[in-house]
């Protein structure tokens, strides 16, 4: 396999044009891959930062694409499932074109694979930063006792309390890069893409946030209670309640992440009914 092999853009739209069929072919595995780029598509490739994001296909011989990766600094470059000759040759493609990364996420191995050939061509020093698992909804169990409320789509009256909970939620996972809460909260508010969890006096306790639909599946993502609030049952609640939401919309896969350090997390979404489907990892580079 050649570096060559590897055909690259900094355009999202030519990267679906080229990708769009094989990252539809397993939309649960390319759930980020799918959301981050219908995003860009619809919303400008500078959406994350001012720097030109890279994207890339693998093809075989017979023209058929194995692998695609999106890059949009100055996060890690996120890679789908592919082999060790697949890495090798992305590695050298890379750094022959002069193309830095600051780190790699995908699925475990592959993400693990990268990291060690990036540090073999470039000398680079690796840290894996964080493991994560990927969840899918099986059947929904709405957990109990549920907290006294009701669920509510966020409006534009919530514009400020979601930018500072976005924010609030980026501190405590530790991102700092990103698009700013406002674009953020402005989209979501758009779409209906966040669903807030309120007590019998109307006060918002905890959020839970979903992807638009692509390929039949969405994401929820963020989910955050403030720190003084937690361990009440709101996060199930809301989560359970977005979950129920989706698939009455006619996804045909809801996922989320986990941060498997995070065990509190992992045993509630198992509660409400979300199966293990793969395990992830984060890899930063430099020191």
């Amino acid at each position: 396999m050649r570096p060559d092999d590897w055909q690259l853009t900094d355009d999202p739209h030519e990267f679906r044009e080229r990708a769009g069929g094989f990252l539809g072919s397993r939309p649960a595995l390319h759930t980020v891959l799918l959301t981050v780029l219908d995003a860009l598509c619809s919303r400008g490739r500078h959406l994350y930062s001012d720097e030109v994001p890279l994207f890339g296909v693998l093809r075989d011989g017979d023209g058929r694409i194995g692998a695609a990766f999106l890059h949009t600094p100055p996060f890690p470059l996120h890679l789908s499932p592919v082999g060790a000759e697949g890495i090798e040759a992305l590695v050298a493609r890379l750094v022959g074109v002069g193309h830095p990364l600051a780190g790699v996420s995908g699925e475990d191995g592959t993400a693990a694979g990268l990291a060690a050939s990036w540090q073999r061509q470039t000398g680079t020093a690796i840290r894996l930063t964080q493991r994560q698992r990927l969840y899918e909804l099986g059947e929904l169990s709405v957990p109990r006792p549920s907290p006294e409320g009701r669920a509510r789509v966020a409006g534009p009256g919530d514009r400020e309390l979601l930018m500072r909970w976005y924010d609030a939620f980026k501190d405590a996972v530790g991102q700092s890069a990103g698009q700013g809460a406002g674009p953020w909260a402005d989209a979501r508010i758009a779409q209906g893409g966040v669903t807030l969890w309120e007590t019998p006096g109307g006060e918002p306790v905890s959020m839970a946030g979903v992807t638009p639909e692509s390929a039949g599946q969405v994401r929820v993502a963020p989910v955050y209670t403030p720190e003084h609030l937690r361990g009440r049952g709101y996060a199930g609640a809301v989560t359970a309640q977005v979950s129920r939401a989706a698939v009455s919309g006619g996804a045909a896969h809801v996922l989320l992440f986990t941060d498997l350090a995070n065990p509190t997390s992992n045993a509630l979404y198992q509660r409400i009914g979300y199966r293990r489907v793969r395990d992830f990892a984060v890899w930063g580079f430099g020191d």
